[in-house]
């Protein structure tokens, strides 16, 4: 009994930027702006059932951008709808935005990575791919993705195993999926100096356990810098300028075909998403880190996407 309580708790906790489970206080369905579209859908990918939200706001054109926000492991489409602020931004920036589900709420990112997906080998390549090609009324060439944690770390791996996306924006994540020959997009990672689970510097999160066991959990990247610059390599940048805020620093290179690869460091932040709605509840059960404040990750994250479409295919 002991040793199933401390796998349990061990799965819990397993990355610590999400919320715990809400199934005893559920929060209402956010309320939509007047004509916005808020529904629940799922398709059928590798012979499983998929679910996903999706919010259209009424401000969204006949061709609207696409971005694909992936919560982090024991999160949901749902948690990462009311958490980090995607639709009131949609309102204002006249996107859509799908929210998917995670197999019993994590990702497979890569070999390790994370819990049932990963043990499993949930292909959540296909899922994500068939989710973009079923929603209606989108622009191909204006496809984004983002993610904190375990979906940062699918955010990096659509990114290398696909050719769908103008962009990606990792939020507190790493990549441990093999990505030999990658295709050129932008690149925004966001990520906290104070990061104990996926370490700034890299090497094992807190959480990890080198993807062995019945619920692997491995968090053993490079350090993040390290990793912009390989992605910088790959769309074969220009050198990067600097310029810092307070505690925030920005390294941003400009890359052909008018992408870009940025890395926004937060001093001091922990393993969270920046400006996003804390929940204390869930912080003190889980020792999440609250969101900084000293850096806004939804608007910023969105200014890079509208500035960065996919122009030309290379």
């Amino acid at each position: 009994m002991m040793r199933r309580f401390v796998v349990l708790t061990a799965t819990l906790l397993v990355l610590a930027g999400c919320t715990a489970r809400r199934d005893r206080d559920p929060a209402p369905d956010p309320a939509p702006s007047s004509s916005a579209s808020s529904s629940s859908a799922a398709l059928s990918v590798d012979g499983r059932e998929r679910t996903y939200r999706l919010y259209r706001p009424a401000s969204a054109p006949a061709e609207a951008p696409l971005v694909i926000v992936l919560h982090g492991a024991v999160g949901t489409g749902r948690q990462a709808e009311e958490a980090y602020g995607w639709d009131a931004q949609a309102d204002a920036g006249g996107f859509v935005i799908a929210y998917p589900d995670g197999v019993n709420r994590t990702w497979n990112a890569g070999p390790g990575c994370c819990g049932v997906a990963a043990r499993d080998d949930v292909d959540d390549v296909a899922f994500i791919t068939a989710l973009v090609k079923a929603v209606p009324g989108t622009d191909p060439a204006r496809v984004y993705a983002t993610g904190i944690s375990n979906g940062a770390m699918l955010a990096y791996r659509l990114a290398c195993d696909t050719d769908v996306f103008a962009a990606i924006a990792p939020v507190a994540g790493t990549m441990i999926a093999d990505c030999a020959d990658p295709g050129p997009l932008s690149v925004l990672a966001v990520h906290g100096t104070a990061d104990r689970t996926i370490p700034y510097g890299g090497g094992p999160g807190k959480r990890s356990n080198d993807g062995t066991g019945r619920l692997p959990v491995k968090l053993d990247g490079p350090p993040v810098p390290e990793l912009i610059e390989t992605w910088r390599g790959t769309d074969d940048c220009a050198a990067p300028t600097t310029s810092v805020r307070g505690s925030v620093t920005t390294s941003a290179a400009t890359c052909p075909g008018g992408r870009a690869v940025e890395l926004v460091t937060i001093a001091g932040a922990g393993h969270q998403w920046p400006g996003g709605r804390s929940a204390p509840a869930a912080e003190r059960l889980l020792g999440l880190d609250p969101p900084s404040q000293a850096f806004d990750a939804t608007p910023a994250i969105w200014s890079f996407f509208e500035q960065h479409p996919r122009l030309h295919r290379d």
